[in-house]
């Protein structure tokens, strides 16, 4: 291993800059605190095992930041150029600045101004120095600045250097930065370094005051000096979280005196699905959370008492799991070492240090929620609901004790529930690593072997995938109508190994066209032979225990490891002549998603649900229409579940989680025989052991002093505690405010994959103890697959975090996450193939609005959603037209504008009708989670109509912009921000901000407490205006392409439109000033009828048909050179038709379509078709040509 020498001091910025390398560095190097014992010098790099030294910072940064990474010899050579820069120019006077204490030399500062000026030219059309991502470049400059930036430039100086300064604070906001930097504050005032002192100053930004002065680098107030030239996602999303934060705007009491203050406007409530106190984002997570906070930040903003309550999972098997081999690798020891309440103890210690991560992952994702009233499900209030909920659902009979089969995991020891339980589907023999075995276990195959008729040499030949489960076997079954086996009625199978003979028995759940039609039944070990045993009243004999050895079984089997007894099963049956084959079988293998262990029907004494009663209450809930699910493609799935429930086992056998409060009762007294611990009248729960053993007295009618308890060494199912989660936050059973005003809630959001894990139980759970629905709608989203439309897993290198499409992330980062996974070498190997095909430039960073945008648009796709980063950096870009376009706008609105009221214009009538409908798309969206409509009609207002129609139309005419004109666009910017906020929180903020108010002393401080617009408010639509407009645009297209298929780049042409009757004429004399700019034409002329008078439109013109009202004709004579083009043309023409020949003769091939893969011949196709309309343009161009000449 490498090892790096740094010097300690926090501002040593070539130590800094050398540390920030080695956080891009494949391989982090050992870091030492000190001078290099030789050289004495810092930083200093000992380079492996050979001992060799590197002393020079732009040496070692070079070798750390680049080492095992593919070279670009131009990239590489600008690097070093700015390496060059910072060391020579900006580091000398930097330093000649900071460092003294009796002042500043005003040479330095001119000479300061002066790199920073050339900086600030090179940056403004970049976000980086070198390329689209960080470089070693923008690591040595910013190091290079880091102190001026720190202790001299103040904000008045910063604001001269908007590029340098988006560009800086991007940097250090960088996960790789603030790792070694931690949180740099911007210098406020400069003064001496020994009295260095942070501001702590409120400044005010439109009269409102600003509490957080800054965060992670970048100050709130930041907003009174210029907008940067180009967005930067960091930049933007640096402070403001903590600002609203602050300011409680996230707080249902915000803007009342308290939440159960009548609000007319009506109250929202949701809860967050608590993700696991063990996990990280994921895109799962991503997806919900920016659905929901969409939905929340609308309700706000309709100035609804709103509150998006918190929580976090205590997460029983993830969390101890993790305990445990946290434990076992830095001390040694296992839990059993510790003991049960030590354990406790360190699951808590851990979940204090680590378990509010996701918490702050969510804050990234700017998740509006109430972090006040944030909740674990092992909290006091919540752990007090758990345990009342047990108890009264078992003193009603609703929970109950019994013996049936579980999903078993033997590496945990405990029950686990469907969810929990992967399905590895097999095409055949596979082998597969399983814990605690070294050697790979087969599975995928169907073995086949033979019983013995009792008395007779006749055989019944059956088949298993799980062989050693034979030695459970006490029948086989068959179907009754199968003529093959009449004869064999009350008939008896001898057990080659196991002293006994089990019944042949007839039951209609046997297949008898699969196989030979002669199953072997297991009911201990099998859920449908489970079935099968109770109908016929079979034996049950458990062959395996808890931790997967063989039990209740003859030598030498007994006290095997279950996948050992396999081939020591299979041996034994070729023994003695009863094995026939083993063959290739497809088949679903049940995988413990925590252990990885294969898991096993076990027979174990649980605590039950009886859902009968619950499940129809809810199916009806939804029948009658008291419970809406939304989309409802999902209801036939909720009537199936609840139609056909099953019994919940709420039982785990683990130690992290909700203690069961019962107790088994054991009575010292001869006339009371004991008890089976299935048998619930020797269970009892109760709130403390004394009220339990006071029931349990009263139950056998004894005195208290005779009642001895154990109480039940298991945990609840975390499903229990999830279950009642929308009322326990409240404080159920307790009277609350909270609990009276927001509960039952209005809306669950969440994935439909958890539609019957969770959203039915808390509709049942909510239904049975408080007597109302928990909310009114439940609406479903889809799950996230990647690209291609495969499950997200590690193994195929396709899991994406959705904090590294926010930052950006290299190809050798996302390597480097994969080799800090549990995959095995080949995994591995496969999983970053996966990586190098669909990232090979790494995941470019697109900013959290990007993501949240991208999530909402995609919703659009149904059940599962094909995620493309390609797609998110599009909207990044999106983000940054958003930018500019306001940037442009507020330069137009000019220093002095004041916003007024009721001024717009009937001349700008267009766009703001188009501002009315995207005002009415996104509230219908809004209400009806129709997410893709409301992301088109903001996207489509913005880039479409406001930027490329409406600022392109003003920004060619600046004596246009009269005061009605200004008045318009600003009620497009404000009005178009506010659309945007819900689902673009920040960069929405950052830009409001920065625009005057209407009323400047009582406008609400932020945007996200801004009312949202509402149709009744713009009600400008007009549907004769949209339909002018959309002729115009219409012919503005037309004359495009006449321009581009007459490669006329730059020159202006003559436009003559020849128009079908007077009212159309009208019409383009209307918006001859929108035509002529729109379409870049020198200008328009509107001529009626077939030519108009007489030579109205002149020759040479190339002519198109815009409608069945208007047909252009652009005037070409006299601007290019027609004899040039139709020579140019005619050998575009030959190559056309030569390409067109070659691919036609491929087609025509005999063999084509049997050699030809479908893809390859769909592409052919359209290639074909795509040069026949490029031919034809073509002839046609050199016709028109040819006419001029």
């Amino acid at each position: 291993m490498d090892t790096l020498y740094v010097s300690p001091h926090p501002d040593d910025f070539r130590s800094l800059q050398a540390l920030i390398a080695a956080e891009y560095s494949p391989s982090r190097p050992h870091i030492v605190h000190g001078d290099h014992p030789e050289t004495k010098s810092r930083p200093a790099l000992v380079v492996g095992s050979s001992g060799s030294v590197l002393t020079e910072v732009s040496a070692v940064s070079w070798y750390l930041s680049h080492r095992g990474k593919d070279s670009d010899a131009k990239a590489d050579s600008q690097v070093w150029q700015w390496l060059s820069f910072a060391e020579n120019e900006l580091t000398p006077v930097a330093c000649g600045i900071v460092f003294p204490l009796l002042g500043v030399q005003q040479n330095l500062w001119m000479q300061l101004k002066r790199v920073l000026g050339a900086l600030d030219q090179t940056l403004k059309p970049r976000t980086y120095l070198v390329g689209e991502k960080i470089s070693l470049a923008d690591i040595a400059v910013a190091m290079a600045v880091l102190l001026p930036f720190k202790y001299a430039l103040e904000q008045s100086d910063r604001k001269s250097f908007v590029n340098v300064t988006r560009w800086f604070l991007t940097c250090i906001n960088q996960p790789q930065f603030a790792k070694v930097l931690g949180k740099v504050t911007l210098c406020e005032k400069m003064v001496p370094i020994s009295t260095i002192a942070n501001s702590t100053s409120s400044p005010t930004v439109n009269g409102t005051a600003i509490n957080d002065t800054a965060m992670n680098g970048k100050a709130v107030d930041d907003v009174l000096s210029p907008l940067p030239d180009s967005y930067s996602p960091q930049y933007v999303e640096a402070a403001w979280y903590s600002w609203w934060e602050k300011q409680g705007f996230f707080k249902p009491e915000y803007g009342h005196h308290s939440v159960s203050e009548p609000n007319p406007r009506g109250i929202f409530m949701m809860c967050i699905p608590p993700p696991n106190v063990t996990g990280s984002l994921h895109l799962g997570h991503a997806l919900t959370n920016a659905i929901q906070d969409c939905l929340t930040r609308w309700h706000r903003m309709r100035g609804e008492t709103t509150l998006w309550n918190p929580g976090c999972d205590h997460a029983g098997i993830a969390t101890q799991v993790v305990v445990e081999k946290k434990l076992m690798r830095e001390r040694g020891l296992s839990r059993h070492d510790l003991g049960r309440a030590n354990f406790i103890q360190e699951v808590w210690k851990w979940k204090n240090e680590k378990g509010d991560r996701i918490y702050h992952q969510l804050k990234k994702l700017g998740s509006s929620l109430d972090w006040d009233r944030a909740c674990f499900t092992m909290d006091p209030k919540l752990s007090y609901a758990v345990q009342e909920a047990f108890i009264r659902l078992h003193e009603e009979g609703v929970i109950y004790r019994s013996k049936r089969l579980v999903n078993w995991s033997c590496t945990l020891n405990s029950a686990i529930s469907d969810i929990e339980v992967d399905k590895k589907e097999l095409i055949g023999r596979t082998l597969m690593p399983v814990p605690g075995y070294k050697e790979k276990v087969e599975f995928g195959v169907l073995v086949s072997f033979a019983y013995k008729i009792e008395g007779t040499d006749e055989e019944v030949i059956v088949a298993t995938t799980r062989i050693e489960t034979m030695l459970g076997d006490t029948a086989v079954a068959v179907h009754p109508l199968d003529p093959r086996y009449q004869h064999l009625k009350e008939k008896k199978v001898v057990h080659p190994f196991c002293d006994r003979t089990m019944p042949i028995v007839f039951d209609e759940f046997v297949d008898m066209n699969f196989g030979t039609g002669a199953v072997k039944i297991t009911p201990a070990h099998d859920h449908n032979d489970y079935e099968v045993g109770v109908r016929h009243n079979l034996a049950f004999i458990n062959i395996l225990d808890e931790n997967g050895y063989l039990i209740n079984v003859p030598p030498p089997f007994l006290g095997t490891k279950r996948f050992e007894a396999r081939n020591a099963v299979l041996q034994a049956l070729k023994d003695k002549g009863l094995f026939k084959e083993v063959k290739d079988n497809p088949m679903v293998v049940p995988v413990c998603s925590r252990s990885k262990d294969i898991v096993e029907p076990l027979l174990k004494p649980q605590w039950y649900v009886d859902c009968t009663d619950m499940a129809r209450q809810a199916a009806d809930a939804v029948r009658e229409g008291r419970l809406k699910i939304i989309p409802d493609h999902h209801l036939k799935t909720w009537f199936n579940w609840m139609d056909n429930i099953r019994d919940w086992c709420i039982s785990r056998q683990l130690w992290w989680g909700h203690r069961i409060p019962a107790y088994f009762i054991t009575v010292n007294d001869p006339s009371v025989k004991p008890g089976e611990d299935t048998d619930d009248k020797y269970w009892v729960s109760g709130r403390t052991e004394e009220e339990a053993r006071d029931k349990a007295a009263k139950r056998f009618g004894v005195s208290a002093e005779k009642i001895s308890l154990r109480q039940d060494e298991d945990v609840l199912d975390t499903w229990f505690s999830s279950g009642i989660f929308p009322f326990s936050i409240f404080g159920w059973p307790n009277e609350s405010e909270d609990l009276r005003v927001f509960y039952p809630g209005t809306l669950l959001e969440t994935g439909y994959d958890i539609l019957f894990f969770w959203v039915a139980r808390m509709v049942m759970m909510g239904i049975k103890l408080t007597g109302q629905l928990p909310f009114k709608e439940v609406y479903l989203h889809a799950v996230v697959r990647d690209a291609h439309g495969r499950k997200m897993s590690k193994s195929l290198g396709n899991v994406i975090d959705p904090l590294d499409v926010i930052t950006g992330i290299s190809l050798e980062g996302l390597h480097a996450q994969l080799k800090d996974s549990n995959l095995d070498p080949v995994e591995t190997e496969r999983a970053e193939q996966g990586q190098k095909s669909d990232y090979p430039n790494g995941i470019p960073e697109c900013g959290t609005d990007a993501l949240r945008f991208a999530l909402c648009a995609y919703t659009s796709q149904g059940r599962d959603i094909n995620l493309d980063v390609n797609r998110i950096l599009g909207y990044r870009h999106f983000c940054n037209k958003l930018w500019n376009a306001v940037k442009f706008a507020m330069k137009a609105l000019g220093d002095k504008f004041v916003p007024l009221s009721g001024e717009e214009s009937v001349a700008d009538r267009w766009i703001l009708s188009r501002l009315c409908a995207a005002v009415s798309s996104c509230g219908t969206g809004f209400e009806a989670y129709d997410f893709p409509s409301i992301t088109t009609a903001i996207y489509n207002f913005w880039l479409y109509e406001l930027c490329d129609v409406y600022l392109v139309t003003i920004s060619c005419h600046p004596f246009h912009f009269a005061s009605i004109c200004r008045q318009t666009l600003y009620t497009c910017l404000e009005v178009g921000l506010r659309l945007l906020s819900p689902i673009m929180p920040f960069v929405t903020e950052e830009l409001f901000q920065r625009l005057p108010r209407r009323q400047p002393y009582n406008s609400p401080p932020s945007i996200s407490v801004t009312p949202y617009p509402e149709t009744s408010e713009f009600c400008w639509h007009s549907v004769e205006v949209d339909r002018q407009m959309e002729f115009v645009m219409t012919v503005v297209r037309t004359i495009r392409s006449l321009r581009a298929d007459y490669n006329l780049t730059k020159t202006r042409a003559d436009c003559y439109l020849q128009c079908i009757d007077s009212d159309t004429a009208a019409l383009v004399e209307k918006y001859s000033l929108q035509l002529q700019t729109l379409s870049y034409s020198k200008s328009i002329h509107a001529v009626t009828g077939e030519g108009g008078e007489k030579g109205a439109i002149p020759e040479g013109c190339a002519v198109a048909i815009a409608s069945d009202r208007c047909t252009v004709h652009l005037l070409l004579k006299g601007l290019i050179d027609t004899e040039k083009e139709v020579a140019k043309l005619t050998s575009k023409q030959a190559e056309l038709e030569k390409q067109m020949e070659r691919l036609t003769e491929k087609m025509q091939k005999t063999d084509y379509k049997e050699k030809v893969p479908a893809k390859v011949q769909e592409q052919d196709a359209d290639k074909l078709r795509q040069s026949q309309i490029e031919l034809h343009k073509v002839k046609e161009a050199i016709d028109n040509f040819k006419k001029m000449m």
